[in-house]
């Protein structure tokens, strides 16, 4: 019995001294990799709340996801009325920006008579049908077919064919639209044909001078940059200001007949 204790305290003061942490983890007995991966997930462990506190930072409040919704809302709904107006443009071309150059017409026309008029007076609803109907009958068809025209005479974009564009729309369509304007409005207000030539000769030459320090910034980027199937709606956007200033002139009073 002595002699196998004596043996046993024989094997233990051969065995490598190792540290009383070693009876409480074992890990550290096996390998130190191991002991260093332990230590590195307990720091893990305690830097989880951390983790949770950056989440919460980072959650979506409602009012910002409410927000982004009605906004992705609105630009589909913007996205579904230009569809809807290609479409429309591309099926019904004429009739499209007839409606469109007579609803602009009719802005237009309300604009000028609420700058011009006294506050006590009523809107001259029979002037306004005039320009609606201007619109509508003359110068929406007229607009589709000179910008078509255009493009199958100078069917290149670049900028010699843009000045050329430019000149023939200052040399031909302008004037020629502004004295079907001013003759057509004076006939349906029952001007007789020395009135109107007198209306022409007080009205137009002004209205040409104002047109060329007008027009040709507009048209330069309706043929340089817009399509030939929407031309004719950007050309009625820039007429907006124009038809104010011509609804204006042509509500000007009578001029003095001409002696023949």
């Amino acid at each position: 019995m002595s002699g196998a204790l004596r043996k046993n305290s024989s094997i233990i003061r051969l065995l490598p001294k190792q540290p009383f942490t070693d009876f409480t983890d074992p890990i550290n007995r096996i390998h130190p990799f191991l002991r260093n991966q332990t230590h590195t997930q307990t720091r893990e462990y305690f830097r989880f709340p951390n983790v949770l506190r950056k989440v919460k930072e980072y959650e979506i409040s409602p009012s910002l996801f409410a927000s982004s919704f009605s906004s992705s809302s609105s630009s589909s709904t913007r996205v579904g009325l230009v569809g809807w107006y290609l479409g429309m443009v591309k099926s019904w071309p004429v009739l499209t920006k007839s409606v469109t150059s007579s609803l602009i017409y009719i802005a237009a026309d309300f604009s000028s008579q609420t700058i011009s008029k006294l506050s006590s007076e009523p809107y001259d609803l029979l002037r306004t049908s005039r320009m609606a109907g201007y619109g509508m009958l003359i110068l929406g068809p007229s607009l589709h077919f000179w910008f078509n025209l255009m493009s199958k005479l100078f069917p290149k974009r670049d900028l010699i064919t843009t000045f050329k564009k430019m000149a023939m729309g200052q040399l031909l369509y302008g004037p020629a639209m502004t004295v079907v304007f001013f003759s057509l409005n004076a006939c349906l207000q029952g001007e007789r044909s020395g009135e109107i030539v007198a209306r022409l000769q007080r009205d137009l030459v002004p209205t040409m001078l104002n047109g060329v320090m007008y027009w040709p910034f507009c048209d330069f980027i309706t043929f340089r940059f817009i399509p030939v199937h929407l031309q004719p709606l950007v050309s009625n956007s820039f007429s907006y200001l124009w038809t104010v200033y011509m609804t204006y002139m042509a509500s000007l009073a009578k001029p003095a007949t001409i002696a023949c």
